[in-house]
């Protein structure tokens, strides 16, 4: 299967409103909808479910993710299942 690059900041905005799933390097994932993308590629979701381990731990609200810490993000459409979201890797590079 091959790999289309994707420009993240349009990719980004187009997911603003939309729920979206976002794994972290450290392997905990959030569920919520993107609220705001700033600059730097940092993400505000609000109404935000954490899953450790691919276990419900609880209901955050609005949080905020620091953009060196998401593994990928994904957008989820409200009818469909987790598994058939499009998703992107590397949304930031440290530096």
């Amino acid at each position: 299967m091959a790999t289309v690059p994707v420009n993240p900041k349009p990719f980004l905005n187009n997911l603003t409103g939309k729920p979206v799933i976002v794994k972290l390097k450290w392997g905990m994932e959030y569920k919520g909808y993107l609220a705001s993308v700033d600059s730097y590629m940092n993400l505000q979701l609000a109404n935000t479910e954490e899953y450790i381990d691919g276990q419900f731990s609880g209901n955050l609200g609005e949080i905020l993710i620091r953009c060196n810490n998401v593994m990928y993000l994904r957008g989820v459409p409200e009818d469909a299942e987790i598994e058939d979201a499009e998703s992107i890797g590397s949304l930031c590079s440290l530096e």
